[in-house]
Order: structure tokens, then C-alpha cells, then sequence
């Protein structure tokens, strides 16, 4: 996927969103999605590179657990045929709860 197409797929979220961050006081009030391509998995042999992964990660922030807002962002991706893990944490010093998504894309 194309950075346009994953934007694109950020905003069928519905949610405001990102890349990477929010500049310096322009961060909206949660629930709010950050997406970033952290690196990549390739594939190749012979010198080579045959195939080149994405990695992608999506961060909810919430201010409350939400479930609902979850299933929201989780149906994009099923939309979009997209296999995912989740991982859920606390950050204390910000009070939002981030579920983050790590897929490749």
C-alpha cells in the first residue's frame, strides 16, 4: 500500500488521524488515530530483493476504554483484508489508553 492509500483507509476511521504525530498543541480531544511505517520485511535472495513489506503500526488513543471505537477501526481493516495484532496500554502520564495495531502492508 501506497502512503496516499493507507491515508485514504485512515479516513473511512472516521477518527481525526496523523502520521507519526500531532504538531505541538494541535493534538485533538480522543479518540484520535496516529498511523506510522516503522521499517520493513523483505524478501530476497540472490542480491536480490523480491518483495518488500511495510511494516505499519496504528495507535487508538482513547480517554476511556472503548470498544465500540475499536470495532470501528477493526472493521477498516477486515474491509481492507487486513490481518493485525493488538496490543492494548495505559499511559499514565498522558491518561490515554493506546491500542496499537501492528500490521505489514
Amino acid at each position: 500500500m501506497t502512503y496516499e492509500e493507507i491515508a485514504e483507509m485512515m479516513q473511512e476511521i472516521g477518527l481525526p488521524f496523523s502520521y507519526h504525530h500531532f504538531a505541538e498543541g494541535e493534538s485533538p480531544d480522543p479518540p484520535f488515530v496516529i498511523f506510522l511505517s516503522p521499517g520493513e520485511n523483505t524478501f530476497g535472495a540472490d542480491d536480490l530483493m523480491y518483495i518488500s513489506f511495510k511494516k505499519l503500526h496504528i495507535e487508538l488513543y482513547t480517554d476511556e476504554k472503548s470498544p465500540e471505537t475499536e470495532e470501528r477501526v477493526e472493521e477498516v481493516l477486515h474491509q481492507h483484508n487486513i490481518y493485525y495484532a493488538k496490543s492494548e496500554v495505559w499511559i499514565e502520564s498522558e491518561e490515554l489508553y493506546e491500542v496499537l495495531y501492528t500490521l505489514e502492508v
